[in-house]
């Protein structure tokens, strides 16, 4: 029998391991837990273990908002990669804040891409079951 002490979440517990003869034909359990041993003064004592926190050594993320606006055109680009699935406006449509644009699915999901303000579609970059990367432009609008 072999005596193993084992530290989990901070607490410690003895466990004794008896091994087996692999040509025994009689089964025996193979673990007995003892509870939790009292900590001694000495062991208490002892400043806990400082685990470094990994940092964050991935360059910043790119900016998640669709629009950019420029003068009285706002471009509207992909805010993550995915496939466009579906596109309900057309160039030369008008629009309305908060109208879904398109759809472009991600991951297994449907994300609606919305127009950030009143306009006019002026150009159209992409067709359904097209690929986008994150930033890759999609629509422009025209504002009044």
């Amino acid at each position: 029998m072999r005596r193993f002490v084992v530290k989990v979440d901070g607490q410690v517990f003895e466990a004794e391991v008896e091994e087996m003869d692999t040509e025994a034909t009689e089964t025996k359990p193979a673990i007995n837990l003892v509870p939790p041993a009292p900590r001694s003064a000495a062991v208490a004592s002892q400043p806990a273990a400082v685990v470094p926190q990994p940092t964050n050594t991935l360059p910043a993320s790119p900016s998640l908002s669709p629009v950019t606006t420029m003068g009285t055109s706002a471009g509207i680009s992909a805010p993550m990669p995915g496939s466009i699935v579906k596109m309900p406006v057309h160039e030369g449509d008008h629009v309305k804040a908060m109208q879904v644009l398109l759809i472009l699915e991600a991951m297994k999901m449907e994300n609606e891409i919305i127009a950030p303000k009143d306009g006019i579609v002026k150009k159209v970059h992409v067709t359904i079951g097209q690929s986008v990367n994150i930033g890759d432009p999609l629509i422009d609008l025209e504002t009044p």
